[in-house]
């Protein structure tokens, strides 16, 4: 492979590097400097009001579960997108794939319903 291959992807880091350091040096220039002498304005409001009871609320172990399995059940789906590019190709070279993409579909079911049974999807209990 030649490095003109690489050229869109170099292209692509530098103009993310770019862009990052552009935000940055924007908020730079736009930002408060000094912080303001009375401790009223630093504090946060709704619509004027002065806010009452906890500010920042402890979340409940529930929702990080819940997070965590949505990311491994999203990054296994991702899992299937190589293979419906090359599905075509395996089947010109008389490859089986779709036993084994199966299998990895009943393990994500199977996976899916153990959850379920545990309760781990549920709000309240």
């Amino acid at each position: 492979m030649t490095s003109a291959a690489y050229l869109p992807l170099l292209v692509q880091v530098i103009l993310a590097v770019v862009i990052g350091i552009a935000i940055l040096f924007a908020n730079h220039v736009a930002a408060q400097r000094v912080r303001s002498k009375s401790p009223i304005k630093d504090t946060p409001y709704e619509c004027g009001v002065k806010g009452e009871g906890i500010v920042h609320t402890r979340f409940s172990v529930k929702f990080y579960v819940t997070a965590m399995l949505f990311l491994l059940f999203d990054i296994e789906v991702v899992f299937l997108i190589p293979w419906t590019f090359v599905y075509r190709d395996f089947l010109a070279n008389n490859v089986a794939i779709l036993s084994p993409m199966m299998f990895f579909l009943f393990v994500l079911v199977l996976g899916l319903f153990y959850e379920v049974k545990k309760g781990a999807l549920e709000w309240e209990k």
